[in-house]
């Protein structure tokens, strides 16, 4: 996870598409920014070395998430008390993340309003094909940074402004380790998992699959010409997550993507039960109402 691998979050850019600022201050909007900056020869950035003593790196690392949490549960509780239904989309870089986000787009124009979150460590090519499709997406350049953290979403929050009872979809950088351990406040994470890489990705990447909740396989449509089983990929997902759902879809044929789009429908409309029961926990799933649960 990142309080090891040495990323920095110093350099963190959010656009705005026309509202460009540099990812450094507070900007005062009900609930701390406090954020975890790495610095030179000490910390957990520097952790590897022998030099770093463990109980420190485990303290900072430690430090470093309980207020990454805290920001992630005011963001959610923003989405819960709007009826937003947020997903954290998750994989390697190349995976078809994108291409996916903008069929998905297509398919809810007209139904239910999307905005974007896009994660990358340089450039706003991803969140202008995003807009290219008339969603509001703003972009959020990591820097050195290989992850989204809540401290950022909830700034990109600010910027786009959603509306009630409406999707976010968090596309993350590409990075199948340290997302996984960061909580942005969404309902689930999504891992898409393209069936140009390996079977065993999900047994060499496994706090990945445990976190995330439904595990998109894409590129289905290249099966044909691949040597690539995906009934032993989906069985290895199974073994780090048995609860894991698994789609198989692609986003250039539509294989499977109703069935993605129903999935994505039915948990817009638990977050917008919620919203009208007015059920808020901190905490809570896209499927879960805490007064049914027996959750404070």
């Amino acid at each position: 996870m990142c309080t090891t691998c040495g990323c920095g979050t110093d350099q963190v850019t959010i656009d705005g598409h026309g509202h460009h600022h540099h990812h450094d201050h507070d900007h005062g909007h009900g609930h701390d920014h406090g954020h975890h900056h790495h610095h030179h020869g000490e910390g957990p950035s520097h952790s590897h070395a022998a030099s770093t003593p463990a109980d420190r790196a485990v303290a900072v690392e430690q430090a470093i998430l309980a207020k990454n949490d805290a920001e992630a549960n005011a963001n959610r509780r923003l989405f819960t008390a709007k009826g937003i239904f947020a997903l954290n989309l998750v994989s390697s870089p190349g995976s078809g993340k994108t291409t996916l986000l903008v069929e998905t787009i297509k398919r809810l124009a007209g139904d239910l309003p999307i905005t974007v979150i896009e994660g990358d460590q340089q450039t706003s090519n991803d969140a202008d094909r995003i807009r290219a499709t008339g969603a509001r997406a703003v972009q959020v350049n990591t820097g050195k940074g290989c992850h989204l953290d809540a401290h950022m979403v909830g700034h990109a929050l600010e910027a786009l402004a959603p509306r009630e009872d409406s999707i976010v979809m968090i596309e993350n950088v590409g990075n199948l380790v340290c997302p996984s351990a960061f909580d942005l406040g969404e309902a689930h994470k999504v891992v898409v998992l393209s069936v140009t890489e390996g079977e065993d990705k999900p047994l060499k990447y496994p706090d990945m699959f445990a976190a995330a909740d439904l595990m998109l396989l894409n590129k289905c449509d290249l099966l044909p010409h691949l040597a690539f089983d995906a009934a032993l990929c989906e069985a290895n997902a199974r073994r780090v997550n048995p609860a894991i759902e698994v789609l198989r879809v692609s986003a250039t044929t539509g294989e499977g993507l109703d069935k993605w789009i129903d999935w994505v429908r039915g948990g817009a409309r638990e977050a917008r039960g919620r919203r009208i029961r007015g059920t808020v926990g901190v905490g809570c799933g896209a499927v879960c109402t805490c007064a049914e649960s027996g959750k404070p």
